[in-house]
């Protein structure tokens, strides 16, 4: 029979992590799937790990492992992948925003043939309304970043093994989960689904963490901020030509003012465009020192006891 692996990337969420464990469960046994459930703790401050040895204790299927320290939510993803033996594996949040009941829709499709199946948000469900806003910002950027239509995509998807072999052998530290499964390829299908509302905890999201997000993904999958400079460049050497030409007239008919007022716009906008230009730059370079030092994606502290031995304790390398 084939096997169901379900990761489920934590962060201070040991208020649901028994009613997941319980809720999956009971779920994937009703419809006679054989699954696992694959919690990982990125570095959370709270009890969450102690849930999961707690949740895992009760039920065998049930396993996880917890890093030394906050390492975000990427890094919990692929370390989810890289621990889950399942034929197919899904992605999800612990917190049942993504709700379990699409799980054997998911399921079905991949018996037919499918080796991707995103999920679809077709409802974004209670979310506040800056919530709301700020999400749809970081979507239209990553969408015109990535040029993918990256609106209503979510982590949540179920991959086939063979696409999650394509994905650990990926070298690169600074990874987007979501987008990566788009540049695979692979036969696609998609399910909708509405965000739930959480039964614990608050979201761990901000305006600004989302902006955060967005700008760290942008540049590490996609070339286009580095490309926007060049455009500012042309644009600051188009708006210089222009008021040389305005001031040469006005000098040469007589008309010539004095130019302090213009003298300070020109720097202050020239400036602007050098400081953004140098940011932008330096955000790359940042990304090319992070990936040139090799460091593993996570580190792994402690596991459950029915993680096999190999992985505990260790640096985890991409």
């Amino acid at each position: 029979m084939a096997l169901l692996s379900v990761v489920l990337p934590a962060y201070n969420e040991e208020q649901n992590i028994g009613n997941t464990a319980r809720t999956l469960g009971e779920l994937l046994e009703s419809c006679g799937i054989d699954y696992e459930l694959v919690f990982i703790s990125d570095g959370s401050v709270d009890g969450t790990f102690g849930e999961i040895q707690r949740a895992a204790a009760g039920n065998p299927r049930v396993r996880g492992a917890e890093f030394s320290r906050n390492f975000g939510k990427e890094a919990g993803i692929f370390a989810g992948l890289e621990l889950a033996g399942g034929d197919a594996v899904i992605v999800m949040d612990c917190d049942l925003q993504h709700p379990p009941e699409v799980i054997p829709q998911m399921w079905k499709l991949w018996q037919e043939g499918a080796e991707i199946v995103e999920g679809i948000k077709s409802d974004r469900g209670r979310e506040s309304l800056g919530y709301k806003l700020s999400a749809g910002l970081f979507y239209r950027i990553m969408s015109r970043l990535i040029r993918m239509d990256m609106k209503s995509s979510s982590d949540f998807k179920l991959l086939d093994r063979k696409v999650v072999k394509v994905l650990l052998t990926l070298p690169e530290r600074n990874t987007f989960f979501r987008a990566l499964t788009f540049w695979a390829g692979f036969r696609t299908e998609s399910v909708t689904y509405e965000v739930q509302e959480r039964r614990f905890g608050e979201s761990k999201w901000s305006f600004f963490s989302l902006m955060r997000y967005a700008v760290t993904n942008a540049t590490s999958f996609s070339t286009l901020p580095l490309q926007a400079v060049t455009v500012m460049g042309v644009i600051s050497i188009l708006f210089s030509v222009i008021l040389a030409f305005q001031t040469l007239v006005r000098y040469l008919t007589g008309t010539a003012v004095e130019g302090f007022t213009t003298v300070i716009l020109l720097i202050l906008i020239i400036g602007g465009f050098l400081m953004l230009s140098l940011g932008v730059i330096g955000h790359y370079i940042a990304r090319i020192y992070e990936e040139v030092k090799g460091r593993p994606k996570y580190i792994i502290s402690r596991t459950t006891e029915n993680v096999p031995e190999s992985v505990k304790g260790i640096w985890k390398k991409p």
